[in-house]
């Protein structure tokens, strides 16, 4: 049997990567299956839980109408207890039967800047794991804990092996290839890094599938419905999508057979997915936060807010994707719909989170796009506007719930908002911006940008 080692055992790799080699093994090909644990020592109780059942659980599926079905999963084959000297994934990833090595770790841990360059300035961890690898110590970021089985891989012979980025990162396999190589050219392992290029392939991918946070009552309705005591069940939305660049150097599974689209490139995708999904989720969950919404379908129906998604998409993004194989203007009009699924309770804090990497990968293209092309960008700038008011209300402690940022230095966040002129502040931040910090354009776009969203959350105040 060939193996999958996954690395981030999280509810969106459940619901979505492990779907589909489940759905392969129900057709009757066991040829290939998952084995998957984490590099850091979180979702202890998760990890527990697969553990006793044998890397199975219920996924719960939810359509637009309210339809819920369940399927127990049962491609996760191998459950990896943690270790912190990674031992056991380690082992797994030495051995030769494994043949593609995936991950999921959000795209703020992935540490690179506007230039694709690791950022060892801003992150703390980064240079911590840099020095825990070369003291012989095994590393806990995606580039540490590759470094630390890849250089076991190649010196046990355990051969060719892909890399594979599920993340949503734009031109995710790339980026993190080119992160991981300086990263080995910082440890000054020029072996390893000659192995790596020979002997590893990344492919670009796009995923696709809205997978909340699990609630107690997603296991209650798990339990009512097959009377199974699932410790791991989950949710997701019944849409499902992937999109997979066919480069592949040690074999895959034959994804096709499961609706996985493999493709040449997956540039056309990957935009739409970006520009039109991701930068929308944002819009509605640091609007409906603004608005006092707790989840995002509250957002997605509030007029006003599915306005602001709606013109960002028609106004500035479609715009810049034309011409494309896509039709935008459908693709826009099944995202708002599958946001307002009441049924999935996707909450704002799992969205809103991130924001100084999302910002950047996410809806600063458009921006300089739109510069490029010498185009007006109002409706665009809103998203960033309203990050910036709910950046102020973080800074006051007014967001009910706990904002998590990987990127974000805190003391650069306070001092943009204590500042004398908060958006020149905010459009000066190179984190954000990159070469177009303190752009007079950016400046002068998000100046008026920001006074429509306080206009709006004054209106929401008086209501």
């Amino acid at each position: 049997m060939n193996f999958i080692l996954h690395l981030g055992l999280g509810s969106f790799h459940r619901a979505h990567q492990a779907v589909y080699i489940h759905q392969l093994r129900q057709q009757g090909d066991l040829r290939w299956a998952i084995a998957g644990g984490n590099l850091r020592p979180d979702m202890a109780e998760t990890i527990a839980a697969l553990q006793a059942q044998g890397g199975r659980y219920t996924l719960e599926t939810v359509t637009p109408q309210g339809e819920r079905s369940y399927t127990r999963i049962e491609s996760i084959q191998r459950v990896i207890p943690y270790q912190d000297d990674l031992a056991p994934l380690i082992a797994t990833g030495t051995d030769p039967a494994t043949r593609i090595i995936s991950f999921t770790v959000t795209e703020a841990g992935y540490y690179l800047d506007a230039k694709n360059r690791l950022d060892w300035a801003t992150f703390p961890d980064l240079r911590a794991d840099l020095e825990a690898v070369k003291a012989g110590q095994a590393g806990h970021t995606i580039y540490g804990g590759l470094v630390s089985i890849l250089r076991a891989r190649m010196k046990a012979g355990g051969g060719a092996v892909t890399l594979m980025n599920c993340d949503n990162l734009r031109h995710n396999g790339e980026r993190s290839r080119g992160g991981l190589l300086q990263f080995i050219d910082a440890l000054g392992d020029t072996a390893l890094k000659a192995w790596v290029q020979e002997h590893t392939r990344s492919p670009n991918a796009m995923v696709d599938r809205i997978t909340p946070r699990p609630t107690p009552d997603v296991a209650e309705r798990v339990k009512a419905a097959t009377g199974w005591d699932d410790k791991a069940a989950l949710m997701g939305e019944s849409f499902i999508q992937w999109v997979i660049e066919d480069n592949f150097i040690a074999g895959r599974p034959e994804w096709e057979k499961v609706g996985v689209e493999m493709v040449n490139s997956v540039q056309a995708h990957e935009e739409a997915k970006i520009r039109l999904l991701n930068a929308t989720h944002s819009c509605i969950a640091w609007a409906g936060t603004l608005a006092g919404y707790l989840y995002i379908h509250e957002g997605t129906h509030d007029a006003a807010i599915r306005k602001m998604a709606y013109d960002y998409v028609t106004d500035d993004a479609i715009p810049v994707l034309l011409p494309c194989p896509i039709n935008l203007e459908q693709y826009r009009d099944v995202v708002l719909d599958r946001f307002g699924n009441p049924a999935i309770a996707d909450t704002n804090q799992r969205v809103a989170m991130d924001a100084f990497s999302k910002i950047p990968g996410m809806i600063a293209p458009t921006i300089r796009d739109q510069l490029a092309r010498g185009g007006s960008f109002d409706s665009v700038a809103l998203l960033p506007a309203l990050f910036l008011a709910y950046l102020q209300r973080w800074h006051a402690g007014q967001i009910p719930y706990t904002y998590q940022d990987q990127a974000m230095d805190p003391a650069v966040a306070h001092a943009i908002c204590d500042a004398a002129d908060p958006v020149a502040a905010y459009a000066a931040d190179t984190t954000l911006w990159g070469e177009m910090a303190g752009h007079p354009q950016l400046v002068e776009t998000l100046r008026k940008a920001f006074a429509r969203v306080q206009a709006f959350v004054a209106e929401r105040a008086r209501a």
